[in-house]
């Protein structure tokens, strides 16, 4: 049985104030925690390592959220990889555009951090 201390998650995300958080709130349930502050940084990340789950934002500068979901979700090697979009785009509309582009979740901003455990924990703790 695999540790949940093994267990990678990848922040994607561009705004410090959300990273911090988030980061600590990830390592402090045992998980490891990656940060990208660009979509692109997240690419590369992705050739090196591949994580159990990804929380990402889709206002991101050069590649957004969306692009770097079809880049996921085109390699196979991360189709076990979860995709949990954390962003400020609440419309109907971007999230039906999140969930087709292959995201398991869409959680919108501003979120409780509970809820992110939460959803977190639901795909890697089962």
């Amino acid at each position: 049985m695999e540790n949940d201390k093994t267990k990678k998650i990848l922040i994607v995300e561009d705004e410090p104030s959300i990273v911090l958080p988030l980061k600590f709130l990830m390592e402090q349930h045992g998980f490891t925690a990656l940060v990208a502050e660009t979509g692109e940084v997240a690419v590369d990340i992705l050739k090196e390592t591949v994580p159990d789950l990804i929380l990402l934002d889709i206002m991101l500068p050069v590649l957004n959220g969306f692009e770097v979901c079809q880049i996921i979700r085109n390699n196979s090697d991360l189709d076990n990889t979860k995709v949990i979009f954390l962003t400020a785009m609440g419309r109907d509309v971007d999230i039906a555009k999140g969930l087709a582009l292959g995201a398991n979740d869409y959680v919108t901003k501003p979120f409780s951090n509970s809820e992110i455990v939460e959803k977190v924990k639901g795909f890697l703790c089962d």
